[in-house]
């Protein structure tokens, strides 16, 4: 397939620039993907959609504060840096603007939250082929202990702000309520709609609630520039699947109850980790951590998730590519079925992205 069959035309308007005040007031997209029906609900609304004995599945990632502001310490040039992942204490990628100032050796002096000079500063040490560039901290015994204090919540740049007012804000809402281990760059957006109140109604209900970890990176939200989707190289996240997770998942499967993935992200690690078990029916995981490179896109067969609680994603987009397979497994028609979803969503003035509305797909 090609990576136009992907796109999609969006008014600006109906990219969401803040979260609701309530988080469980989202709009709820219901595609019943088997008939084609579509209804209209809120998210609070979540639990008609769901039986006793369902599974749900979240991500717990917590999103960092990755986003840094720099100076040059020989020309004073301003620099933003992301925080990409770390290969060790004090030793990270980052993306870099602008990156043609940043040659190797280049010294980083880092500001704190009032603009002023810290004591914490870097070396660029390497580039790799995607354009980041490798810094080693100094400064501080680890730059990850004084994020709170240097860096910004990394919002899409989709998410305008003109100024710091909303940061306080944004580093709870851009935040899921449940999140534990820190790790992601981007929020697993589909878990910012849930609220302690309805997972205890859920619970009452006898859905089962359990947890996973896949620390999202930059590379979820970009669009693939290559062609056809075949030629897209994917990115690697980290990911970690307990043991008591891995036991709920796999009697779910054994007992035909349905297990219900929340965000692309869960579907990932899920469905990696089931596509290393032998080949069973039905599907099993086993726990564990390690990295993954899936791509899931059309067609695909799905082996352990069997609904999938989702945003409305980027044209183009992995994303948008993983939801498609989703809506038809094993096929491709998932794609028109999904864009004139979409196309719905776009006429009913649905909230499109990170702080957007969600889509059931059952």
């Amino acid at each position: 397939m090609r990576t136009a069959d992907f796109d999609f035309t969006l008014p600006p308007e109906l990219i969401a620039q803040a979260p609701l005040p309530q988080r469980d007031q989202s709009r709820l997209l219901v595609l019943h993907r088997f008939s084609g029906q579509v209804e209209h609900r809120r998210f609070c609304n979540l639990a008609e959609y769901l039986h006793s004995g369902d599974l749900l599945v979240l991500n717990n990632s917590r999103v960092i504060p990755a986003r840094l502001r720099g100076i040059n310490a020989h020309t004073g040039g301003q620099f933003e840096i992301l925080l990409l992942e770390g290969n060790a204490i004090n030793d990270w990628w980052v993306m870099l603007r602008p990156g043609k100032r940043a040659r190797a050796g280049t010294q980083i002096i880092f500001r704190d939250a009032h603009g002023q000079p810290s004591r914490v500063h870097a070396t660029v040490l390497d580039k790799n082929d995607e354009g980041h560039r490798r810094l080693r901290f100094e400064g501080a015994p680890n730059i990850a202990d004084l994020l709170d204090v240097l860096g910004e919540v990394p919002l899409p740049p989709y998410i305008l702000r003109a100024d710091t007012s909303h940061m306080a804000h944004d580093r709870q809402r851009y935040q899921t309520i449940f999140a534990q281990p820190p790790g992601s760059v981007a929020a697993p957006t589909a878990g910012l709609h849930f609220t302690e109140s309805l997972l205890a109604e859920l619970s009452a209900r006898g859905v089962q609630v359990r947890f996973l970890t896949l620390h999202v990176g930059l590379g979820t939200f970009a669009p693939v520039k290559a062609e056809t989707i075949a030629a897209h190289t994917m990115h690697e996240e980290r990911y970690e699947l307990t043991e008591e997770t891995a036991r709920a998942i796999n009697a779910a499967k054994c007992a035909g109850r349905r297990v219900i993935a929340v965000g692309t992200t869960t579907v990932r690690v899920l469905e990696a980790l089931a596509s290393q078990a032998a080949n069973s029916a039905p599907a099993t995981v086993t726990a564990g951590t390690g990295k993954t490179r899936i791509f899931i896109h059309p067609p695909y067969a799905f082996k352990i998730a069997d609904a999938l609680l989702t945003n409305f994603h980027l044209p183009r987009s992995t994303l948008l590519m993983l939801v498609s397979a989703f809506a038809a497994p094993n096929a491709t028609q998932g794609r028109d079925l999904i864009l004139s979803a979409y196309a719905t969503a776009i006429g009913e003035r649905y909230r499109f992205f990170s702080y957007g509305d969600a889509m059931l797909v059952a």
